[in-house]
């Protein structure tokens, strides 16, 4: 039953308001997360500022997509999961549950690796150790959310994003070789031919993040942390929201589009030598910059690894109480995600392969939570007043369509 939302007292508005603001980090570090570094970075080193573009209506995308996520949780009191358990097939959910951990799962494979990379390149110690120790740092980043403190692991993800953010933009501003026209030039939708269009569907699809989703969902409405009166307010609730997802997200984006205009000032300052390779890349700022550049981008691998794999356990957690009514330890569940990418090191798998084949198992849970969440915020039995309006609904069917479109072809022309 939706909760029944009435206006609230003038007084409440401002406390209510700053106290709503938060989830949206914790979601929006999934969008910088080390899959969006390389790709981003390859997208500039090859293509210039072609695609900035493609990374904007992603963005765009996503804020509206975590904008409903937000909304249901408020709405219903409940995590997309739990709605689904509770208002589709027991069978169904099932199937769900499996393809939502898999897709999890493979997440966290890709964030690990650019963790474990990050550690790697700042310590320089071999790839075994850098795994055991990201694995450490993972778990200890996590107990802020496992005692149930809320607002810590939020400020938390939003000093993670500030952290990539400054790292990526002083390696921006210390290569040089911008042109701020050059970008706005890339604001144009076009490519030019299949790697272009292959670089930019690798962006659209590592944008709408099907973890983020349900995570977003589960935590949008904290109990006990806002006044009651001012969930009873749709107008306050909506601004509150939209300010949340808009600021995290949209400072997501601007890191987006500059880790592709670090990729266009390396490119430019290797004379067309780097051409998107990480590893490369750090050895490269280190030669041609100084030893700062090189540990600025390690610290944002780092970073970026590791916040975005905390959001990834977190998600686990949000999936499987709400599909299966069941809960796993969260260190128990970050030792089992961690498990494959661990081996996966150890073992020396190279790294483009667990980066490609994640992306593969990640695709395909992008339809899926996308069809889910427009299911439910259209229905004005779940949502009550926060119930999707007809142009909201028509907006994010078409922009759900078109990702899970590109999502579902994605696989395929990786595997090609």
């Amino acid at each position: 039953m939706a909760t029944t939302l009435l206006r609230p007292p003038s007084e409440t508005r401002r406390p209510a308001l700053i106290a709503l603001l938060g989830p949206g980090f914790v979601a929006a570090i999934a969008y910088v997360d080390p899959g969006n570094v390389a790709t981003n970075l390859t997208a500039g080193a090859t293509t210039g500022y072609l695609l900035v573009w493609v990374v904007v209506a992603a963005s765009l995308i996503a804020i509206l997509v975590q904008f409903q996520a937000a909304k249901l949780g408020v709405a219903t009191g409940r995590s997309l999961p739990q709605l689904s358990r509770e208002r589709l097939p027991r069978w169904l959910n099932r199937l769900l549950w499996v393809q939502a951990e898999l897709v999890i799962l493979a997440t966290d494979l890709a964030e690990f690796v650019g963790a474990a990379i990050g550690m790697w390149l700042l310590f320089e110690m071999p790839m075994p150790l850098a795994a055991l120790c990201t694995a450490v740092a993972a778990m200890l980043m996590l107990e802020l959310r496992r005692r149930g403190r809320n607002r810590p692991f939020e400020l938390l993800s939003a000093g993670a994003l500030l952290l990539i953010g400054v790292g990526v933009g002083y390696n921006l501003v210390t290569t040089g070789h911008q042109s701020p026209a050059g970008a706005l030039g890339g604001l144009v939708p076009r490519v030019d031919g299949s790697a272009s269009l292959l670089l930019a569907m690798g962006i659209v699809g590592a944008t709408v993040m099907p973890h983020a989703i349900y995570l977003h969902s589960a935590i949008a409405r904290r109990a006990g942390s806002v006044p009651e009166s001012a969930w009873r307010s749709p107008a306050l609730v909506r601004r509150a929201l939209r300010l949340d997802c808009g600021i995290a997200l949209g400072a997501a984006t601007i890191v987006n589009v500059s880790m592709i205009a670090l990729g266009v000032g390396l490119a430019a300052a290797t004379a067309g030598g780097w051409t998107g390779d990480l590893l490369q890349a750090h050895a490269e700022l280190g030669t041609r910059i100084g030893g700062l550049a090189a540990l600025m981008f390690a610290l944002t691998l780092l970073a970026s690894g590791l916040s975005s794999s905390g959001v990834g356990t977190l998600a686990g957690d949000v999936v499987m109480a709400g599909f299966l009514r069941r809960q796993l330890p969260v260190r128990l569940r970050r030792l089992i995600t961690m498990a494959p990418a661990i081996v996966a090191l150890f073992v020396g798998v190279p790294l483009t392969m667990l980066l490609v084949l994640s992306q593969v198992l990640i695709c395909l849970g992008v339809p899926i939570a996308l069809f889910l969440l427009v299911h439910f915020c259209r229905d004005g039995r779940v949502m009550g007043p926060l119930v999707n309006s007809r142009a909201t609904t028509v907006v994010a069917t078409v922009a759900g369509g078109a990702v899970a479109a590109v999502a579902c072809s994605l696989p395929l022309l990786l595997l090609l």
